[in-house]
């Protein structure tokens, strides 16, 4: 039947509704017209119309329309549930993954086509780790073929989501179908079935307990020998003691020389070390603590992945503590766990297993003793983790005496290792730990503790960098950054060891930047990581977009090491920067953090020249103090000067005595009275210039300064025929 007028004119104002977006889109294209709003967009097509013409545009290569209708379905907020759901209500379900796999490697559309993806994958997870959805999955495990295969994919899918309803279908007798299908995906599931499961082991009867470790032993997971172990120790059961045993010969952990608290304290590790099996959701923001509840079953705790880790290897140190109390590495690695909680907690987070209201990592640390938290430094220094160790060298200062220095934890002597630790802010900190213990006894390395020490005086805020490049021009342009960033940066080179000369004469290097392609970037990250000197200096590489993805992959765990697109701007680099340098060393040494050390450490100083150490001899700092007695000012300069006054040197005195007469005022009367305690301390070493001098202000002087100069005159002990100018004058 022919239509209407009326009715074709209706009929082409719908199709033109559903495919305005699109025409216009593609018109863009031909004419340079800029794309149509999203407001207008929105009126014209549904969610369903817009998918449909995302395929389309991206696989006839029309990138820039496709880009226009992706940012206006992701501008619609629909839900990662919703917008899974909507894309497999369509039927155009394997259309639209092809359409996506061919726009994430179009750089038109790869920044809204990764969005969609991620939103694309979220909703799948969301869904499968619904309660309902899974219950629904683990009832038709026992349906038809077609729906159990489709549930068990869904139940894999779900990962630990999934386990306290899994487990329970496993422990329920009425139903041994679905109990033996549940077994079998449980050890398929494997890794992420193994945690919820050992969890459960110790608080079920002995017939569940057995059948659980026939899961456990078939699964094959190293991860659960030490739950084994521990139930072997305890169990009085036969049939679960063999059970157990069986499981044990087929995960070959059988090892009599550990201890059931051995096995713990290795799993403890390997959590802390964050190796990548235990990990039960990459990427993703939280991760599940898992406890048993005899009524309530499995339960699951949601705990981000920041702190994840730790409260695992907390959790299993404290297992081992409780099966042997004497187990002083145990203790350590809870005690680094704990500071590494507190260091990599979000800021405002409220952390399900460490309440606000505990105390501080600090409190476990300095109660635990100098030997343990020396462990945690040896630990922090092997795995180049700069912030853990400058904790455990706070406590170790706060608690240390000389007896530290023989009597280091497995042979090591970690504070002496510190000080050649490729970081300043620790170099110095386990300078200060050194000299606040007053060690009687000299040890290796002792000659590098007041150098330190004065270095710190002199001058800590200074922060260094070097940029590696092939490209003069490119290392220009990223020197004025760098520069801009307050940095000194060394010269041009494309590799650290063509640099020797300058880096001799830094104390230490803040930060390498990298402008190298793929190869050369490789081998500059493995020259600053194998040298002695910078190995914890932090490394921002920057990449060509065409290495950066799988370089990305290669270091994203490596800690210091940071790659970004070399294509980025001032802004975003700077942000790159700062941020590297804080989580890696803990941001560059600030003015307030340079006065603290230089303070710190002319009151150690201070104390070892009062002391009269026999170990650290602080004439080796006089030279830097003299220095410093001329640039410092303000209380330093009083500090400085009441070390120098210590100090049994010629050039010390004579240093003091050049500042006083150069100065003046209530200053002047300052270091005439440092001077004075020098020469009753030491004897005279003035010259007679600098006598003649000082008699002179004692003629001349404002009060004050007459009175100090007069006082050092008498401390000389100098002739008659100096003071009767004096007695003439009044």
């Amino acid at each position: 039947m022919a239509l209407t007028s009326a009715r074709r004119n209706g009929v082409r104002r719908n199709w033109l509704r559903r495919n305005c977006l699109g025409c216009v889109a593609a018109l863009v294209l031909a004419s340079g017209v800029a794309a149509p709003s999203s407001a207008w967009a929105q009126e014209g097509m549904n969610e369903r119309e817009l998918i449909r013409d995302i395929i389309h545009f991206t696989k006839i290569n029309r990138a820039e329309a496709a880009d226009v209708l992706m940012r206006e379905l992701l501008s619609r907020e629909i839900s990662p549930e919703d917008f899974t759901r909507l894309i497999e209500d369509t039927g155009e379900l394997v259309r639209f993954e092809e359409a996506l796999a061919l726009a994430v490697r179009t750089p038109e559309l790869e920044r809204s086509a990764a969005r969609l993806a991620r939103m694309y994958e979220r909703g799948k997870l969301d869904r499968a780790r619904d309660p309902e959805q899974i219950a629904e999955n683990i009832a038709m495990l026992t349906g038809g073929a077609r729906g159990r295969l489709l549930a068990r994919q869904r139940l894999l899918e779900a990962g630990e989501y999934a386990m306290p309803q899994l487990l329970a279908a496993l422990l329920q007798r009425a139903n041994p179908s679905l109990q033996a299908e549940v077994q079998r995906l449980l050890i398929d599931k494997g890794q992420q079935a193994v945690t919820p499961l050992a969890t459960a082991l110790a608080s079920l009867d002995p017939v569940r307990q057995e059948l659980v470790l026939t899961v456990l032993g078939q699964i094959g997971s190293e991860t659960v020998a030490p739950y084994i172990h521990d139930l072997l120790a305890t169990t009085t059961n036969q049939e679960v003691a063999s059970a157990g045993r069986r499981a044990i010969t087929r995960l070959g952990t059988n090892d009599p020389a550990r201890d059931v608290a051995d096995w713990y304290l290795a799993l403890a590790n390997d959590y802390y070390n964050e190796r990548r099996q235990l990990t039960s959701f990459p990427g993703e923001e939280q991760q599940l603590l898992w406890g048993y509840d005899g009524g309530l079953g499995l339960v699951m705790t949601p705990i981000r992945t920041e702190v994840y880790h730790e409260a695992m290897a907390m959790r299993l140190s404290e297992r081992s503590l409780t099966l042997r109390g004497e187990n002083a590495e145990a203790l350590a690695l809870w005690v680094a766990s704990n500071y590494r909680r507190e260091l990599q907690q979000p800021q405002g987070y409220t952390n399900p297993v460490y309440p606000a209201s505990r105390r501080s990592a600090e409190y476990f640390a300095v109660a635990s003793g100098t030997d343990v938290t020396q462990r945690v430094l040896a630990r922090a220094l092997d795995d180049r983790d700069t912030p853990l160790a400058r904790r455990a060298l706070a406590a170790i200062e706060r608690t240390a005496g000389s007896a530290a220095l023989r009597q280091g934890p497995r042979g090591r002597q970690p504070l002496l290792e510190a000080l050649g630790y490729p970081n300043r802010r620790v170099q110095i900190e386990s300078a200060l730990a050194l000299g606040s213990s007053q060690p009687r006894e000299t040890f290796a390395g002792a000659e590098r503790v007041i150098p330190t020490l004065a270095d710190a005086v002199r001058d800590a805020e200074t922060r260094y960098a070097v940029v590696l490049s092939s490209d003069q021009e490119l290392y220009q342009g990223y020197r004025q950054i760098v520069e801009r960033l307050g940095y000194q940066v060394l010269p041009f080179s494309p590799r650290l060891e063509a640099l020797a000369e300058p880096l001799a004469n830094v104390s230490g290097l803040d930060l390498v930047v990298t402008t190298l392609g793929e190869d050369s970037t490789e081998a500059a990250i493995e020259e600053v990581r194998s040298s002695a000197r910078f190995s914890a200096t932090p490394v921002l590489a920057l990449m060509p977009t065409r290495d950066y993805t799988r370089l990305q992959r290669r270091y994203e765990r490596q800690q210091g090491v940071m790659l970004r697109p070399i294509a980025i701007d001032e802004q975003l680099f700077a942000n790159a920067a700062t941020e590297l340098v804080r989580v890696a060393s803990g941001g560059p040494i600030s003015a307030e953090e340079a006065q603290s050390y230089a303070e710190r450490s002319l009151r150690v100083l201070r104390d070892l020249a009062i002391g009269s150490s026999p170990v650290l001899d602080v004439r080796d700092a006089t030279q830097p103090l003299i220095a410093a007695l001329g640039t410092r000012t303000g209380p330093i300069r009083q500090s400085v000067a009441d070390v120098l006054a210590l100090v049994d040197e010629q050039r010390a005195q004579s240093a003091l005595m050049v500042a006083a007469l150069e100065a003046s005022g209530a200053e002047r009367v300052m270091l005439l009275n440092r001077t004075t305690e020098s020469v009753k301390r030491f004897g005279s070493m003035l010259s007679q210039r600098q006598i003649t001098r000082l008699v002179e202000i004692a003629r001349t002087g404002s009060p004050g300064e007459a009175t100090a100069a007069a006082a050092l005159m008498g401390a000389l002990d100098l002739p008659n025929n100096n003071i009767l100018p004096l007695i003439l004058d009044n």
